[in-house]
């Protein structure tokens, strides 16, 4: 059974994009910001109107790695279950459409944050910087009701 978000870990071109709908996908979740646009190969009103001629719904939610907020996440989790699924996420290299489809499940099973970390390294995905690793497992945390640790709220 394929599981209802999915992160790619690379920027899919007009086949791939074409791929995931004849694999099942129903929705494509771009994260790329407008600053990246000039180091894609395809923009996100392109890759748009591909992912809908392929019959998926699309959705451009940027994100930037430097500007993190529980906002932005709640958003995010709140229209990638608005979806239809299967839903395919992506960023440029699958770091933060990883961490956010991360925080998503680890809210959905009622994980600790450190329980998401250690999923998403059995997964392939990792945390790159201290920050990031810290905001995510404060997210999970926080949403979840759980207690940080000591010496994580010390950092």
């Amino acid at each position: 059974m394929r599981a209802r978000i999915t992160i790619a870990k690379f920027a899919p071109e007009a086949d791939q994009i074409r791929q995931a709908a004849q694999e099942g996908f129903k929705s494509l979740i771009n994260m790329q910001t407008d600053d990246e646009d000039k180091k894609l190969k395809m923009k996100p009103k392109e890759e748009g109107e591909t992912a809908r001629e392929a019959g998926l719904t699309f959705l451009h939610h940027p994100v930037d790695g430097e500007k993190l907020s529980e906002d932005l996440v709640d958003n995010f989790r709140q229209k990638a279950t608005d979806l239809p699924g299967p839903v395919l996420v992506h960023c440029a290299s699958g770091k933060r459409s990883g961490a956010f489809v991360m925080m998503h499940i680890g809210c959905e099973q009622g994980l600790t944050g450190d329980e998401v970390i250690r999923k998403a390294e059995e997964m392939g995905f990792e945390c790159d910087t201290r920050e990031l690793e810290d905001f995510v497992k404060s997210y999970v945390d926080s949403r979840n009701g759980k207690k940080q640790p000591e010496e994580r709220k010390r950092r």
